[in-house]
């Protein structure tokens, strides 16, 4: 639950505000009602009446509302008339007053900052599913939050630009997405966001700045040693620094990217392997993705261009340079060429026996104009580029590029792998060292098994409260192996469309696991299959009647009676 503190502030700045108006509300309604009670009424039967305190309570009510109900209970006399004159445009002028503080109090700055904090911490502590914490919500936040959507993962939100946090109340997730706007290297903040709550399954680290996303992985791994940190990384002066603090996650966007390419010329199956996974439109497994072998040509020297260079040169891929900020001695080798990237200096790279150029700068407009001058030189040359900014799609997708790469959505790509399924790694770092006839055994048994273009990857947690069915199996001693978890209740004799491509178990990782493989309680399994597939095998793993059947092929009975019945069966 939000803490005391949250509310507290709230209470203070509204006393604040408003102890004036009450004080003055408070002292016109004492003093009006003082003076009706006291002052004497018409004479009856000789006698003045007085009001009591309760009709002049009354009479201060309704017309303080301006409704008018009369001179109750009785006709006034004139001086309670006079005293009811001064009552009503006093009450009048106190009312005014308490409404425009009221107004000042609503759009006051720091009311309007800890209510929402409190709002935000009270909506975080309802939440009763697994979520995810996104520092920052930029492109790559935004794009990273519409895939956790798409799987209906929740997720909570902390960026700094109020005008981000209203943009995410108007996008159209399937599930409720709570946003704050302030800094998420505060502690207050992060504690607010339920970094400390048990369904808080990982925390992302995704602004611009590389030594905020720092400070955020400093203040998370102190406030809690135990979730899961992936941060966005693009200086090579903080790796130590990120190293330095344990199970954290650093993502380069421009490394990856270049890890991505020098992996789809030597090995066009992994990558192809890859990018299915990741759900790249028009990727599947019918078609290897395929990249030209030979010279290629990288125009800009930055970060992402320094990360290609080294990337294309350590797997021997011949490889020049166009930069005006090229290093003497790579100009002297013939390894770069000094200058913008026009007519002339891609002359001098050789762009018109290149196979492939990559328009590598953070600048969209001079990436677009080094394309068309390398095409109108070389047409057929296979061209990678830079998009920036997602708001120049459109301009991009005119292009008819052949890979656009885009910063932001690589690095949300990656970091929805990592949270979805953190063994993935594994995978492919065995299958790197595997030979081409495994990697092809597992395309045939994905292509047949799954039939889909968006797979569905989830990890599976064999825990007591995920898993109750396999926790009893195993408090019974019944031997579930994957085989039985994986097949349809429907039709026992039919496997589940989903392929088992990673146990984990106490820290060690069998890669494609066998049908024999012995499930126990605390293991997890990376699975990739078709949505219905997950839901069956979730519904699986919840009851025991049902694994129990799959397992035996007898359903034992369920209620009372028929338990009954089936003990004295087996007494006779």
């Amino acid at each position: 639950m939000p803490r005391s503190s949250d509310l507290d502030r709230v209470t203070m700045i509204v006393l604040r505000f408003m102890r004036g108006p009450i004080v003055l509300l408070i002292s016109v309604y004492a003093i009006g009602i003082t003076g009706m009670a006291v002052i004497p009424g018409p004479e009856v039967d000789g006698e003045p009446t007085h009001m009591s305190f309760f009709h002049a309570f009354y009479f201060m009510t309704y017309t303080a509302t301006t409704t008018g109900f009369g001179e109750l209970p009785i006709e006034f006399s004139e001086a309670q008339r006079m005293w009811a004159i001064a009552c009503l445009y006093l009450s009048v002028v106190a009312w005014f007053y308490s409404i425009g503080t009221i107004v000042r109090l609503v759009q006051n700055p720091h009311f309007r900052q800890a209510l929402a904090q409190y709002t935000f911490a009270i909506s975080v502590a309802r939440i009763a599913e697994p979520f995810v914490l996104i520092c920052g919500f930029g492109d790559t936040g935004s794009l990273l939050a519409r895939g956790l959507s798409d799987r209906l993962i929740k997720a909570v939100v902390i960026d700094t630009d109020p005008e981000r946090i209203k943009a995410l109340g108007l996008r159209d997730y399937w599930v409720k997405m709570p946003g704050l706007c302030g800094d998420a290297s505060v502690p207050k903040q992060l504690l607010d966001a339920g970094l400390n709550s048990r369904r808080c399954t990982g925390v992302v680290a995704l602004t611009r700045q590389d030594e905020k996303n720092l400070d955020i992985a400093v203040m998370v791994r102190a406030m809690n040693p135990s979730v899961p940190i992936i941060c966005r990384c693009t200086s090579r002066r903080f790796d130590e620094e990120f190293k330095a603090l344990s199970n954290v996650a650093v993502l380069d966007p421009f490394e990856t990217f270049s890890e991505q390419l020098t992996t789809a010329l030597q090995s066009p199956a992994l990558h192809t392997l890859d990018e299915w996974f990741l759900g790249v439109p028009g990727v599947t497994l019918d078609r290897t993705l395929g990249y030209p072998v030979g010279n290629w040509v990288v125009c800009g020297h930055g970060r992402m261009g320094q990360w290609l260079f080294e990337s294309l040169r350590s797997r021997s891929v011949p490889v020049v340079a166009v930069d005006p900020r090229i290093p003497e001695d790579m100009e002297r080798s013939g390894l770069g060429v000094r200058g913008d990237a026009n007519r002339e200096t891609l002359l001098q790279a050789g762009v018109r026996e290149a196979v492939g150029i990559i328009a590598a700068t953070n600048n969209d407009s001079v990436n677009l104009r080094t394309v068309m001058n390398a095409r109108s030189l070389n047409p057929e040359v296979f061209v990678v580029v830079r998009q920036n900014r997602h708001e120049n799609a459109v301009a991009f997708s005119m292009l008819n590029a052949n890979l656009i790469m885009e910063p932001s959505l690589v690095t949300a790509q990656r970091a929805l792998l990592r949270l979805v399924a953190p063994p993935i790694g594994t995978l492919f770092e065995r299958l790197e060292d595997c030979e081409s006839a495994t990697v092809q055994e597992l395309f045939t048994r994905l292509k047949t098994t799954v039939r889909e273009t968006n797979p569905t990857l989830w990890l599976a947690r064999m825990t007591r409260d995920l898993a109750p069915a396999l926790a009893r199996a195993n408090e019974l001693e019944q031997r579930i192996t994957l085989g039985d978890l994986t097949r349809d209740p429907s039709n026992r004799n039919r496997c589940l469309p989903c392929v088992p491509l990673v146990a984990e178990r106490g820290g060690n990782r069998t890669v494609l696991p066998g049908a024999d493989f012995e499930l126990r309680e605390g293991d997890a399994l990376l699975l990739c299959g078709t949505r219905s597939s997950r839901y069956l095998l979730d519904a699986t793993l919840g009851s025991w009647y049902t694994l129990n059947y799959l397992v035996s092929s007898v359903e034992p009975p369920r209620g009372y009676f028929m338990r009954w019945v089936e003990r004295a069966r087996a007494r006779k």
